[in-house]
């Protein structure tokens, strides 16, 4: 193991109608040093987030049978957000399987499951995603002169709360995540339109009416700028 990993740095929110297994799958990433809170619905996990701001990395059960399920809930917060989501449950059907990764996770981990390897999941998926640039937090703090709220998908530009739609906070959500680099065009529309066949001149929209929002001078952009041919990125401070 590497010891460049700093768990400590990680949230992790995990989700479970089963309190027995909150508290497995919590003792167990705690001892390896992330942060861990947890929610028993999909409906208390995203009065969490909205409360908390988004954590790195959510743990999510399909089947809770009261209220929101976890596929529910993965539909709400990729909404506004292009969160890590790894599914821990029993159902062990291909087809849910597929459809789960396909559509909302990075991983799909079936129940029963050894402690350990859940841990080792968690900590693969993170290294891969890498770390968000910014402190989460229920407002994100880029500078004096941005923050963005994700979960009511704001932005405060120079003191003024300006609205985002869903599409412009997840795309914003995706280029924060990766300040600093420029993440390529077919990685941006992957993520945004997992299921559809779309082309640049769909995200070339999006990418100017962000800016138009955010940027002081959209012509000229300080925050989101472009690498012609390759993609976009968010300048790091």
């Amino acid at each position: 193991m590497t010891s460049s990993f700093d768990e400590s740095a990680y949230r992790i929110l995990v989700l479970d109608d089963n309190h027995s297994l909150l508290r497995l799958v919590s003792t167990a990433l705690q001892k390896a040093g992330f942060q861990v809170s947890t929610s028993t619905s999909g409906e208390e996990g995203l009065e969490h987030i909205h409360r908390q701001g988004l954590p790195h990395l959510a743990l999510v059960d399909i089947e809770m049978p009261y209220g929101m399920n976890g596929f529910q809930f993965c539909e709400s917060v990729l909404e506004f957000s292009d969160l890590p989501i790894i599914m821990l449950t029993a159902i062990n059907e291909d087809e849910t399987i597929i459809q789960t990764i396909d559509q909302f996770a990075e991983d799909y981990i079936t129940k029963p499951f050894n402690p350990g390897e859940l841990v080792a999941r968690v900590r693969r998926v993170l290294r891969r995603i890498g770390d968000f640039a910014y402190t989460l937090t229920a407002e994100t703090t880029v500078d004096e002169n941005l923050s963005v709220n994700f979960p009511a998908q704001q932005v405060r530009v120079n003191g003024e709360t300006i609205s985002l739609t869903p599409t412009e906070t997840k795309l914003l959500y995706i280029l924060m995540r990766n300040a600093g680099q420029t993440v390529t065009t077919d990685f941006i529309l992957r993520r945004l339109w997992p299921l559809e066949t779309v082309y640049e001149d769909r995200l070339r929209v999006y990418i100017h009416r962000l800016r138009s929002k955010i940027e002081r001078q959209p012509g000229s952009p300080r925050y989101i700028t472009s690498q012609r041919g390759v993609g976009y990125s968010f300048a790091r401070n």
